[in-house]
């Protein structure tokens, strides 16, 4: 088994039609999407807090066990499922 992690940042519709697709791929074992876990510091007194280039993108994370002969050909299929629905990936090795 090989353990893919990555962070997905854009659009919530995008990620979940993402998890979809992975959770449909053969040699994909499980899918699933951790909780965000870090604290966000908004200050409410800012002028600017709450504003869409204050935001940024949403980060999702994102763990795919995988049966180890299919690991590069489902990291490539996210790239491309990612791309469809505007999202940006990063692969990391650890959370």
């Amino acid at each position: 088994m090989t353990m893919i992690r990555l962070r997905a940042t854009g659009p919530r519709a995008g990620f979940d039609a993402l998890l979809a697709d992975l959770h449909g791929m053969e040699g994909v074992e499980r899918a699933e999407e951790l909780a965000d876990l870090m604290p966000h510091m908004d200050d409410e007194d800012s002028s600017s807090a709450g504003l869409m280039d204050d935001r940024g993108g949403d980060v999702r994370a994102l763990e795919i066990e995988v049966l180890s002969p299919h690991a590069d050909r489902v990291r490539e299929a996210a790239a491309d499922i990612a791309g469809q629905y505007g999202l940006v990936l990063e692969f990391v090795d650890d959370f």
